[in-house]
């Protein structure tokens, strides 16, 4: 199987090597590069395409957030996830918003990060747990105030607001299929759709989306 091609991006050199260390042991991954801040970041994404960059949110010269939304504008096709030593919600919406597909926190348990890594290279959003928690938080707060918004709206199949409701809870493609009685290339077919109807880019988004539209009920 190819190997996932990693960036990694730090401003602290010791942290950058530490964490590579920590991610070798997966055989799937291979680093590729490391940048110290932002603007090196996107200069080398450019050069070496990778499939995947984790990336912190505060940095010299160009932070991550900002760096995110110019990554996935050249490079759509590039997983980003943020890793932070902050939940800091401005950052955690503003990073979402521009396209992050997770945001994990640097004083997560190392077992708990590879598990997230892994889940990351199935397909899923990889979000420490008190990032999800904020996450849903935030936007059930906010579907209270639009509950009557119908589906239709949105042009979604009835299986598709299914499929949807389960991403926005948090259930993997594996546990959607199970669920559905369905296959994962079917969940997966079905999440191209949703994404394209909703002009959005991957499963946080998704879960935000249905969240802070009321689409969904906790």
């Amino acid at each position: 199987m190819e190997k996932a091609r990693v960036l990694l991006v730090d401003d602290h050199a010791l942290f950058r090597k530490g964490f590579a260390s920590l991610l070798n042991c997966l055989n799937e991954l291979d680093i590729v590069g490391e940048a110290g801040n932002g603007r090196e970041a996107l200069e080398k994404a450019r050069t070496l395409n990778p499939d995947i960059i984790i990336m912190d949110v505060e940095m010299p010269e160009l932070n991550g957030v900002e760096a995110v939304k110019q990554i996935k504008k050249e490079l759509p096709h590039c997983t980003v996830v943020m890793l932070t030593i902050a939940d800091d919600d401005d950052n955690l919406f503003n990073s979402i918003k521009n396209g992050a597909q997770g945001y994990l926190l640097k004083s997560m348990d190392p077992d708990s990060l590879i598990e997230e890594i892994r889940g990351l290279l199935r397909g899923e959003a990889a979000l420490s747990k008190s990032i999800a928690s904020k996450i849903l938080k935030e936007f059930s707060s906010i579907c209270k105030k639009h509950q009557d918004i119908s589906f239709q709206k949105y042009h979604l199949t009835e299986r598709e607001v299914e499929v949807l409701s389960l991403v926005a809870h948090g259930i993997t493609n594996k546990e959607i299929a199970v669920n559905l009685a369905i296959t994962e290339n079917t969940v997966k077919n079905h999440l191209c759709n949703i994404m394209e109807k909703l002009h959005l880019q991957n499963r946080v988004q998704l879960a935000t989306f249905a969240w802070r539209e009321g689409l969904v009920e906790k």
